[in-house]
């Protein structure tokens, strides 16, 4: 292969993974901490103070991974960002959506397919993954 299309190959490559966020688990928790645990408790059980005036309760997001152990980030991502709505309280989930818009990012799933979202989700995502199997 010529050395330029090597070099341009190359530098393709790199462009991509530089635009795969890089996960914050501290500004994830706060985020937590700030916007979630209400409705799902301070240790992410579902018990949040907030969950007994909920028409669908909180899910327990320290069991999300389930099983077989696999994260489920495609799923989890579209709940917070509002493409899959949950209406638990009456209006679609994210309460907080518009904090969370902006700072475009992307992230990849498990399996590798990349994921557009926003920095502050992708934070949160990396926070939630570290509840697993509680």
């Amino acid at each position: 292969m010529p050395r330029p299309l090597m070099t341009a190959v190359s530098f393709g490559v790199l462009m991509t993974a530089a635009q795969v966020a890089a996960q914050d688990v501290d500004t994830g928790a706060e985020l937590y901490q700030h916007y979630c645990a209400t409705c799902h408790g301070i240790d992410a059980t579902g018990h949040g103070p907030m969950a007994g005036i909920l028409v669908i309760q909180p899910v327990d997001l320290t069991k999300l991974a389930g099983e077989d152990g696999v994260f489920p980030t495609a799923r989890v991502v579209a709940r917070i960002d509002g493409r899959d709505p949950l209406v638990s309280h009456g209006s679609p989930m994210p309460v907080y959506g518009p904090y969370f818009d902006g700072q475009d990012t992307s992230m990849k799933t498990p399996e590798g397919q990349p994921i557009l979202t926003s920095q502050p989700i992708v934070d949160l995502i990396a926070y939630l993954e570290t509840l697993q199997g509680g």
